[in-house]
Formats: C-alpha cells, sequence, structure tokens
C-alpha cells in the first residue's frame, strides 16, 4: 500500500472569508489555533466532526475543503 495523502485549502479559504485568522477559526471550531495550524501544514488530519465543522464555517462542500489522493488512480478513465 502506498503512502496516504489528505491535503486542504484552509489557508486559501481563509484568505477568500475576509483573511480570516487562524485564531478566528480555531474559536468558532472550539480547537486550539495549534491545531488549526498542524492541519493547514499537514501535519494533523482532523477528525471527521472537525471537517465538517471546517466546511460549514467556509459554506464550502467537505471535498472542497479537504482532498484524499492514495495514489490508486481510481478517478483516472479506463482505456
Amino acid at each position: 500500500m502506498g503512502s496516504v495523502k489528505i491535503s486542504n485549502n484552509i489557508r486559501k479559504l481563509r484568505f477568500f472569508a475576509g483573511e480570516m485568522t487562524q485564531q478566528q477559526l480555531a474559536d468558532q471550531t472550539g480547537v486550539t489555533r495549534q491545531t488549526i495550524v498542524a492541519i493547514e501544514n499537514g501535519k494533523y488530519f482532523p477528525t471527521l466532526e472537525l471537517a465538517f465543522k471546517i466546511s460549514r464555517i467556509f459554506n464550502t462542500p467537505l471535498e472542497e475543503v479537504f482532498s484524499y489522493d492514495d495514489g490508486s488512480n481510481q478517478n483516472k478513465p479506463i482505456s
């Protein structure tokens, strides 16, 4: 099994949400700013509950906040 890669667009979403700070996002989700920093940097993967909270704050579908790539190429067309 290859490495699993979860990435996120939180930094970009914060920018487009009036340049929301990491602390403001942390306050709205009930976690520490350090947790937000770790998620943005890919050092920590949020719980499903926290991921949904973040997506709702930005009014953005979960799959546009977080993306998952397991290297299986499942999204490539079959030829």
